[in-house]
């Protein structure tokens, strides 16, 4: 289940024996040691039972993300898991990102319904294959395998998986990508990354979106850029503007030199 809203409570068990929605990844990180503790102090899965069954689903979901992740390699592949709240600007981004980027790329789509990001993402001629989740909150590395089959992989240098616009689960979801990117808006109001730490913690780079809109909201860009650098010191971050297409630019460019770095 999802140890954060809860989402596959109902019906968990039947997950021991498929494949559809699995869970948590990054099985040797500092987030999935924070899972399992969660998992065995929630009052709701406080039982030796229902903990067994959540360590088998974490488990298969690690071994999948790996599996996907191997799939990029083989391919010369870079996989990038895309992820923000629902609005701040995921498929935009990808679909100006397409004018200007020198690398070839495609898409794993995640919403709860309808093929609308993935049909806007095909019209701009970029390959992209739809999954809908139904209930779940987040992809999963098993939903993104089987949109992996669906990919025309050895035409690809980057693959981005779209994850749900949530600022939560997909977080604690490794679903096989080498790097993730999270987006913030402008309009979403400037306590986002404080309030939200455990995606930021995950970023390997911040796009701060819709700086446009900065003279008509009340939004301390800088105090934002020290939460995200407090949360993890390390990290990028750029400001996005795609009516500034050099913004765009440098994302796209952000993702070359990070791809010819992995050979």
């Amino acid at each position: 289940m999802c140890t954060d809203c809860g989402c596959s409570i109902r019906g968990m068990e039947e997950h021991t024996h498929a494949d559809h929605h699995s869970e948590e990844g990054h099985s040797h990180s500092h987030e999935h040691q924070k899972a399992h503790e969660h998992l065995h102090h929630n009052p709701q899965l406080n039982d030796s039972k229902t903990i067994s069954v959540i360590q088998k689903i974490l488990d298969k979901n690690d071994h999948e993300a790996n599996h996907n992740r191997t799939h990029f390699e083989a391919k010369g592949i870079l996989g990038i898991n895309l992820m923000s709240s629902p609005g701040s600007g995921k498929t935009t981004l990808l679909e100006y990102l397409a004018d200007v980027a020198e690398f070839k790329f495609g898409v794993v789509e995640g919403d709860l319904e309808t093929e609308r990001d993935a049909n806007r993402l095909k019209a701009k001629g970029i390959p992209a294959m739809q999954i809908q989740t139904g209930t779940a909150c987040h992809l999963d590395a098993f939903m993104v395998h089987k949109g992996l089959h669906h990919m025309p992989l050895d035409d690809l240098d980057v693959c981005f998986v779209e994850n749900v616009g949530n600022l939560v689960c997909p977080a604690s979801y490794d679903v096989g990508t080498h790097l993730n990117i999270v987006l913030v808006s402008v309009p979403e109001g400037e306590d986002k990354i404080a309030k939200y730490p455990v995606m930021f913690r995950q970023a390997d780079l911040v796009l701060i979106t819709k700086t446009d809109l900065l003279p008509y909201f009340k939004y301390d860009i800088e105090a934002e850029k020290r939460d995200a650098r407090r949360i993890k010191p390390n990290v990028d971050i750029l400001e996005v503007n795609v009516n500034d297409i050099d913004s765009v630019k440098a994302v796209a460019d952000w993702i070359e030199f990070k791809r010819k770095m992995r050979g």
